[in-house]
Formats: C-alpha cells, sequence, structure tokens
C-alpha cells in the first residue's frame, strides 16, 4: 500500500486516563513532604518523565534532596501508581478510542504506542487493546523526554516509515512540540488553548471522523 503512514499514539490522557493515577500517586509523595500539590500543578507533569517530574515537584516546595532519597521516592510513587492499575479493563480506554484503533487496522495502516511511561504493555494488555499495536516505544526504550522527538523517530524507524509520513496523537504540548519538531503531523486531543501549536485539535477521539482519517492516510 504505498500510502502506508504511520500513526503514534501517547498513552495517558489519549488512549487511557492513567493522568488520574499519577496524579494521585505524586500528591501522596508531595503531602509526604509537606509539598500542597494541585492538579493545576499536574499539568506541569504532562509528557515529562518519572525523574523529571519528581525534581519538579521538589521544585514547587523548594525541597532540597539527596539521590538516595530521590530513588526511594521514585520507587514508591510507581508501587502506588501500579497500585491502581490493578484493576484496570476496557472500561478505561477512552471514548472513541476504539473505534478509530478498530478503522486504522481496516486501512492497514501502521500503529504505535509512543509514550515516556515505562508500564505502557501492561496497561495495553489489561485494556484489552495491545494487539492493536504494531510497535511499542516506551519509557523503557528511550532516554530522552518530549518535547525531544526521540520516542516518536523511533516509533516511525521501527514501522520503517518517514517521519514526514507520521501522525502523532497527543494530549501534552511537550508531546505535540515532539511531534512538531520531528515534522511528524500533530493532533492534539484536549483543550485548544493549551494545545495550540498542534496541527489539528479534537476535543476527544468521540469527535473525530473516518473523512478526517482518510484525509491524513491520503494526504
Amino acid at each position: 500500500m504505498n500510502n502506508k503512514k504511520a500513526f503514534i499514539f501517547d498513552l495517558d490522557g489519549v488512549i487511557v486516563d492513567t493522568a488520574k493515577y499519577h496524579f494521585l500517586a505524586w500528591q501522596k509523595i508531595a503531602k509526604s513532604l509537606n509539598i500542597n500539590f494541585t492538579l493545576e500543578d499536574n499539568e506541569l507533569l504532562k509528557g515529562v518523565s518519572r525523574v523529571r517530574s519528581l525534581d519538579i515537584i521538589l521544585g514547587l516546595g523548594n525541597v532540597q534532596a539527596s539521590q538516595e532519597d530521590k530513588d526511594k521516592w521514585l520507587i514508591q510513587k510507581n508501587e502506588d501508581y501500579l497500585s491502581y492499575l490493578v484493576d484496570m479493563d476496557e472500561s478505561e480506554v477512552l471514548p472513541g478510542v476504539l473505534k478509530i484503533l478498530k478503522l486504522l487496522k481496516d486501512k492497514n495502516q501502521g500503529i504505535a504506542l509512543g509514550s515516556a511511561s515505562k508500564n505502557a504493555r501492561p496497561i495495553l494488555e489489561k485494556t484489552g487493546i495491545l494487539s492493536y499495536f504494531d510497535v511499542i516505544v516506551d519509557g523503557n526504550d528511550v532516554t530522552n523526554a518530549k518535547p525531544d522527538p526521540e520516542v516518536f523517530l523511533k516509533a516511525a524507524q521501527l514501522l520503517n516509515i518517514d517521519p514526514k509520513n507520521s501522525i502523532v496523537f497527543e494530549d501534552s504540548v511537550a508531546g505535540i512540540q515532539a511531534a512538531n519538531i520531528a515534522e511528524m503531523v500533530s493532533v492534539g486531543i484536549g483543550e485548544e488553548t493549551i494545545l495550540h501549536e498542534a496541527d489539528f485539535i479534537f476535543k476527544d477521539f468521540t469527535v473525530m471522523d473516518e473523512n478526517f482519517i482518510e484525509s491524513l492516510i491520503t494526504k
């Protein structure tokens, strides 16, 4: 198929709403350090690595810490986060996502995950959608966090598709910037005021139709 494209999806906030679990886990760490960590503060962590996220939280509270303490908190945060994922199932997949994945699969398009999460595979397995993805690139496979485009470039490479023939679905500013740096088509999922750098913006996948997907394939 001559017009086969790479469709690369972020995970948290795009395919599943695990952002709420990250927030609860980070909030627990922050509270133990007497740092007031709000949902508004949580926006600063979207699309960034776990290590960088902790540094941001410590910065909010002007807390200095040893590497030993940081490592301990990072392990604790991940354990708390994973405890929230135990009961995940297909109901956690965000509305409209399955429709788009099925459409892309039917049209023989390349489908990849490009996420900073180190828990991507178990999440996709628990939600029953792992089989839709030809390629998975997550936090275990890359060294540079978004807005560095490494995760998306690696996904396109593994699909053997040119970055310029790739489309990224993202809900974070850093993710949109990474897609744009890689010269990929960026599709923002969320609020226009936040994701205004994206080529296209949709509130969610329920308002995305087949004509739009077709236009991306044939472009």
